[in-house]
């Protein structure tokens, strides 16, 4: 039996200009007005955003990790550091798409066909002026001061000198006001404009919240051409203007810390007993102001027994990554959960479209440079990855400039 195809609403053809963006504000508008979740993403390189609205919270799936393969459902992932009854983990279905660079035709999925005289109404609406974006219910996180934060860092440090953890990626919160009039999709387009080789997401969820953010780091990738990626990215410096980045110099603290990271993929892909593989780095890598040390990793499916197995299988254990909690896993987990003295939610979880670009094409970002919003704050949050040779000034000053990424839309 053949799948339904989506229904398919056009209008008079427009360019992806400001007449798109008046009609995907009109589409956020009038999902967020009747309580339904929605993400906006712009991929790497690309020049348009899309934007997916899910038909309701209860349409939404939770708790599984999306399944990496061309039969699976379309839809757009968010999940937390940890899953947890006030961060599940969501996956949101595909129900109404948009993409600007099709500004002309919004895509309907069969099963929300209900919602298309719901849709015709909000794009005939008058612009809205402001939109009322999700928040979360649940108190907001305690940001962290100088001293408590190289605290916590002399704690990591000790920790692995007492063989505790090989790695433990320690992470805080700041609060920022949010300026006069601040729109969050206006912050989303000047995210994407600064940021035109990084992952930049917009994501609202009924009782979960709103979160925006810019990621460098790719967590796991399959292509339409059959080919499975991910990618080793761990220290940090900034970028200087007027040197070029190849010729950064990097410290044995920092190719330590990634050279973890890396070895951590590895040991992945031996546990599901993959040996063929490429590997290439590590490199220098331009994230916004900040540079990284990269390495990438690719996997021919085609080579794979069980190709559809393989990505889902990989997220499972790549989840959360070493670049995020630390080595090894459930030890390092342990020490943030005894000592980092908040939670996360949805900062260093991944988020990202699974088979809206097409069948079994889907990309899941970590979600790093990010900020939670609430209705007159914005909560930044930032990490640095310890090894024995950590500094707690130095590590500080890492978490001061990976705010910066996302926070200068906040002026």
């Amino acid at each position: 039996m053949q799948a339904a195809e989506p229904r398919l609403l056009s209008w008079p053809a427009a360019t992806a200009g400001p007449d798109a963006w008046a009609r995907l504000r009109h589409l956020a508008a009038g999902a967020l007005r009747t309580g339904r979740p929605l993400a906006i993403w712009r991929e790497p390189g690309a020049s348009h955003p899309r934007l997916l609205i899910a038909r309701s919270l209860e349409a939404t799936y939770t708790g599984l990790p999306p399944a990496l393969d061309a039969q699976a459902p379309a839809g757009f992932a968010f999940f937390p550091f940890r899953d947890s009854d006030h961060n599940p983990a969501l996956f949101l279905p595909a129900d109404v798409q948009y993409d600007l660079a099709r500004p002309d035709t919004v895509s309907i999925a069969p099963a929300a066909r209900a919602l298309v005289p719901n849709i015709t109404a909000w794009l005939a609406l008058p612009t809205p002026p402001a939109l009322a974006w999700h928040y979360s219910p649940q108190p907001a996180p305690p940001a962290a001061t100088e001293a408590e934060y190289t605290q916590l860092v002399r704690t990591g440090v000790a920790a692995i000198a007492a063989e505790e953890v090989v790695k433990v990626v320690t992470s805080r919160v700041a609060h920022r006001p949010l300026p006069a009039g601040f729109d969050p999709l206006g912050a989303f387009a000047e995210l994407s404009q600064h940021n035109p080789r990084a992952f930049v997401s917009l994501v609202s969820v009924p009782g979960v919240g709103t979160w925006l953010g810019v990621s460098p780091e790719v967590l796991a990738e399959v292509t339409a051409d059959g080919f499975f990626h991910t990618m080793a990215l761990a220290g940090t410096q900034p970028l200087v203007a007027g040197r070029s980045p190849q010729d950064a110099i990097w410290r044995q603290k920092e190719i330590e810390e990634q050279a973890l990271v890396a070895r951590y993929i590895v040991s992945c892909f031996k546990q599901l007993r993959l040996r063929e593989y490429h590997e290439a780095g590590p490199r220098t890598a331009v994230a916004g102001q900040l540079l990284h040390l990269r390495t990438d990793f690719e996997v021919d499916l085609k080579n794979v027994p069980s190709p559809a197995s393989l990505g889902t299988d990989m997220l499972r254990l790549l989840h959360p990554t070493s670049a995020v909690g630390g080595m090894p896993k459930v030890a390092a987990l342990a020490f943030l959960h005894r000592h980092e003295g908040y939670d996360r939610a949805y900062y260093s979880g991944f988020l990202g479209p699974v088979n809206v670009a097409g069948p079994g094409v889907a990309r899941l970002y970590v979600n790093l440079r990010c900020l939670q919003l609430r209705p007159t704050e914005a909560i930044l949050y930032a990490g640095t990855g310890l090894t024995i040779d950590s500094d707690p000034s130095r590590e500080w000053q890492e978490t001061e400039l990976k705010l910066q990424t996302v926070g200068a839309i906040l002026h």
